[in-house]
């Protein structure tokens, strides 16, 4: 397939360009640092044709850009609108839309009993709230794909929950804590009380189960990850176990966490892919690298 790709330097991007063109189809990608212009430059003037697009570029750079640049990732929603009308001028008829599990309403991510959230937890019509702008920029993608869908174009809607891998920018949670290990830091910092959960998914399970969907031409939207809760106090405890070493766990309350628990319930997913890196393997392979 020609396949055009956004993002395809960003973390997932660059994963998915390797593994298509690993299988034989030719990859376009479009990104900042290499066109000096960006993916919204790229749909207001390419025409076409393309087999199948894949948009991964976004404005997003972990907690603390999402909570100290709301305006900045709302950004998003144009980019993401011009690209549902490039989709239909061009007549591309295959797509994939990366959502998020920010798209999920915060009043079921609170404290307490860990509620695993499911593709029905969002009625696009009434959504709830959202993980701040980059959530809703989420929703509003989802309801464009299927005004895209409407018109004629296949779309892929898939909600990542949290992708790692041992290339990430260490701007997120597991790259920040394999830094710390390696450097057998003592204390180990954790943002806020430790208690928080998120759902732990490979980058090469990202990739896999986004590459499985368009083969077997999966109805969306589909949870991508494990099912599995792991606080952040657990994940320091993996990590470090893994390292060699035991130290002790500073707790920063005052820096942004986020939502409470974020964990998927995966059964769609596991109906056409199973995961294949636990995360144990996966703090080895980043302890490792």
């Amino acid at each position: 397939m020609d396949v055009l790709l956004t993002g395809h330097r960003g973390f997932i991007g660059r994963h998915l360009q390797a593994a298509l063109e690993a299988r034989g189809d030719y990859v376009q990608g479009v990104d900042l640092e290499r066109r000096h212009s960006d993916a919204l430059d790229f749909f207001r003037y390419d025409e076409g044709p393309w087999d199948l697009a894949i948009h991964c570029a976004a404005n997003v750079g972990g907690r603390a850009s999402i909570d100290g640049s709301p305006l900045a990732v709302a950004t998003n929603m144009a980019l993401d609108s011009w690209y549902f009308q490039w989709l239909i001028r061009t007549g591309t008829p295959r797509a994939v839309y990366f959502s998020s599990s920010a798209a999920y309403p915060v009043e079921l991510q609170q404290p307490g009993d860990i509620h695993r959230l499911t593709e029905d937890d969002i009625d696009l019509n009434t959504p709830g709230l959202p993980d701040a702008t980059y959530g809703l920029a989420k929703v509003t993608g989802e309801r464009l794909a299927h005004y895209a869908e409407a018109e004629g174009c296949r779309v892929h809607v898939l909600r990542p929950f949290s992708g790692y891998g041992e290339d990430q920018d260490d701007c997120y949670p597991f790259p920040a804590f394999i830094g710390r290990a390696r450097r057998r830091e003592d204390p180990f910092e954790v943002w806020g009380d430790g208690s928080s959960t998120r759902d732990w998914i490979h980058v090469d399970d990202v990739v896999g189960a986004t590459l499985a969907a368009i083969d077997q031409d999966v109805t969306g939207p589909v949870n991508l990850g494990w099912g599995r809760a792991t606080s952040f106090d657990q994940l320091a405890g993996y990590v470090t176990q893994a390292a060699g070493y035991s130290p002790r766990i500073k707790h920063l309350p005052t820096a942004p966490q986020g939502v409470h628990h974020r964990v998927c319930d995966p059964a769609r997913m596991l109906s056409f892919y199973s995961p294949q890196i636990t995360l144990e393997e996966g703090i080895r392979r980043a302890l490792d690298s």
